[in-house]
This record gives C-alpha cells, sequence and structure tokens, in this order.
C-alpha cells in the first residue's frame, strides 16, 4: 500500500549540511498498524511529513497505491493527501466552532462526499467511538480524550488508505491514552488501512503490528510479531 525507496531529506544552512532522512526503504502493508519510535532529531517528525505529502523528499520515491507522492506537483499532491490520507495530530486541530458531527463531515465536504450516506456514515462512526451522546458538542464541551476520538473519526471517514498519527496520546492520561490507541488500532485493522503513530510511549506498542527505531536519519532496529515487541517494550521501560 505504502512504499518508500531510497528516500532522503537534506537541509542547508550555510555551508552546514543536515541529513534528516538518510536512505530509508520501508513498506507498509494494509491492516497493519506500525510505531516509529526515535529521540528528538531522529528524523521520526520529518518522515511522518513527507508521508502526510506536506514535505518533499530531496530524493527518492513514496508510492502510495502505486503512485509516487515524490514527483507530483503541488496541486496532484494536495489532492492525494485530502482524498487519500488520514491525520490525527497531538492538538487534535479540531475547528472550534464546529460540533463534533459536523468536524467529521468536513473531510467529506473538502471531498465532495458529504451526501446522505456519508453524514450516516459520520453518525455511525462516531458511535463506533462511544459518542453518540456528543455528536452535537463542541469540541469545547468535551474532553481530552472525547477530541481525539473525533480527531480520529474525521482522519478516517473519507476511507483513506494511510491514516497517520502524531503522538496521539501526549495531552492524555495513561487510561485515556490506552483506549484512543487501542481504538485507533481496531478501526485500522478492520477497515484494512495502513496506520502509522509516531510516539515517544513505549506502552502505546502493545497495540502496534511493528515499530520502526529511527536515530540519525535512519531505520536502525525493527521489531515485529507480539513477543519481540513487548520485549521491546519491557527492555526499554527498564532502562
Amino acid at each position: 500500500m505504502l512504499e518508500l525507496k531510497n528516500v532522503k531529506k537534506t537541509y542547508h544552512v550555510g555551508e552546514i549540511e543536515t541529513k534528516a532522512l538518510d536512505d530509508i526503504s520501508v513498506a507498509f502493508r494494509e491492516k497493519e498498524f506500525v510505531a516509529i519510535l526515535g529521540k528528538s532529531g531522529s528524523g521520526k517528525t520529518t518522515m511522518l511529513s513527507i508521508l502526510a505529502a506536506l514535505l518533499q523528499p530531496s530524493a527518492g520515491q513514496i508510492l502510495l497505491d502505486g503512485e509516487d507522492l515524490a514527483s507530483m506537483n503541488d496541486t496532484k499532491r494536495v489532492a492525494m493527501r485530502r482524498e487519500k490520507i488520514g491525520f490525527t495530530f497531538q492538538a487534535n486541530n479540531l475547528v472550534p466552532y464546529l460540533s463534533a458531527v459536523e468536524n467529521v463531515e468536513l473531510m467529506l465536504r473538502l471531498n465532495n462526499r458529504l451526501d446522505k450516506a456519508g453524514k450516516l456514515r459520520a453518525r455511525e462512526l462516531l458511535a463506533r467511538l462511544g459518542l453518540s451522546e456528543r455528536l452535537h458538542n463542541l469540541p469545547g464541551q468535551m474532553s481530552g480524550g472525547q477530541q481525539q476520538r473525533v480527531a480520529i473519526a474525521r482522519a478516517l471517514i473519507h476511507n483513506p488508505s494511510l491514516v497517520l498519527a502524531d503522538e496521539p496520546t501526549a495531552s492524555l492520561d495513561t487510561e485515556r491514552a490506552y483506549q484512543v490507541v487501542e481504538t485507533f488500532a481496531g478501526l485500522i485493522h478492520e477497515q484494512n488501512r495502513a496506520g502509522i503513530m509516531v510516539t515517544h510511549d513505549l506502552r502505546m506498542c502493545v497495540y502496534v503490528d511493528r515499530v520502526l527505531q529511527m536515530q540519525d536519519g535512519k531505520l536502525v532496529k525493527t521489531y515485529s510479531g507480539k513477543e519481540e515487541i513487548s520485549n521491546f517494550i519491557d527492555g526499554g521501560q527498564q532502562d
């Protein structure tokens, strides 16, 4: 579904060259939820921005459903981002004067798909996320966990191929964080998406299918399978 081939991102400040991404090659499959971990400056935020078609790589290919995001012009890249990529952000970025259901419907409206079936799907998705009684609440009338679930619904409503989450639990307490990531993982698996989460919280990796560890712009380690990921989590928390 998504493949990076020899992707590089280099920044130049005067004569100083910084390799934010250094020859990354990796593939992501449908129904797979992947976590990207790394210390500040490791390249994980740059990686997410390039996957989201918000940032152009300096070299390489980013193939989403067989189309190369890296070679597209701005107009085509914006269309691909709107139609095939879903986002959830640390800060939610909900529109404060729109209700929960209106925030979710916004993605359908932007894609000219806000019909009767789309409106029904928005309500059903929010209900699936436990928000059937919050459909008409504004963001300011909801808790942080409820707002994050609205953001998840908004990211999934237009049936994107790829769903990205940038530190989705950073502002949540432990119990709500587990609920949000578990729900997100469940929807990725059920709806045949490829899901990628950037996080600093090792505990959240219990819900993912694969962990990619970044350092100095490179993918340095990969952990897959429940046992291997569990051992990685336990070892990291002990450190």
